[in-house]
């Protein structure tokens, strides 16, 4: 019943700047020959490090991690460093968002929840 209480007052309370946690996949669409764009990638990833901001990279994409201003900025700044200082005309990006305010869970929290239920 506590929990439950608890739980109700969380949900209500008003925020401005939630914590999220956005899975970042960006792909620049670029007239030069060749598929690859592991150049670019490098780009957006020196930006999310020198952002401060908890990051983890994977295979198509990153999780970053933080306040929900912090974040889309760093977004934003990734988009305009491709297009302004790396000549890319067209970007296409998928952004896949979660808050919570009900209690804090980072990026590595979700995955040791998994990992502690498959090792049961």
């Amino acid at each position: 019943m506590l929990r439950r209480i608890a739980w109700s007052r969380s949900c209500h309370q008003k925020v401005t700047n939630p914590k999220v946690i956005i899975d970042l996949c960006v792909v620049p669409m670029k007239e030069s020959n060749g598929v690859s764009v592991s150049k670019e990638i490098t780009v957006l990833e020196k930006l999310i490090r020198e952002s401060g901001l908890k990051h983890k990279l994977h295979g198509y994409g990153t999780n970053i991690e933080g306040n929900w201003d912090e974040v889309f900025a760093v977004v934003k700044k990734c988009h305009l460093a491709l297009h302004n200082d790396h000549g890319i005309p067209r970007l296409s990006t998928t952004i896949r968002c979660g808050t919570r305010i009900d209690k804090v869970a980072s990026i590595e929290d979700k995955i040791k929840s998994v990992e502690n239920k498959l090792a049961n």
